[in-house]
């Protein structure tokens, strides 16, 4: 959970209320990390996958209304290319989603 807490740039805190919320849906639970007893593993149920499931194409669409479609295809593709400079500085040794990169 910390590791999330940093990723989400949130407090380790906020973080704990959040994922609390989660679980009183069914959605997470919360584990001792098998490896290191030291730190809490946030981990998806089913019901909580099924969720994402039911939610994400919605979500995709739109985040595709306000962000992507209002582009012109010039700026759709400086953003392909912005994506992909910045996932190389990331991680460079990252597989290039779907093979496209060039």
């Amino acid at each position: 959970m910390s590791e999330l807490a940093v990723l989400a740039e949130g407090s380790l805190s906020r973080l704990s209320q959040v994922v609390g919320r989660l679980e009183r849906r069914g959605w997470v639970r919360r584990t001792p990390d098998p490896t290191d007893g030291r730190y809490t593993l946030a981990v998806l149920t089913e019901e909580g996958w099924a969720k994402v499931v039911e939610i994400a194409p919605g979500h995709v669409a739109e985040v595709r209304r306000l962000a992507f479609d209002p582009l012109t295809r010039a700026q759709q593709r400086q953003l392909r290319e912005i994506g992909r400079r910045i996932g190389r500085a990331v991680d460079p040794d990252a597989p290039c989603p779907g093979d496209r990169c060039g």
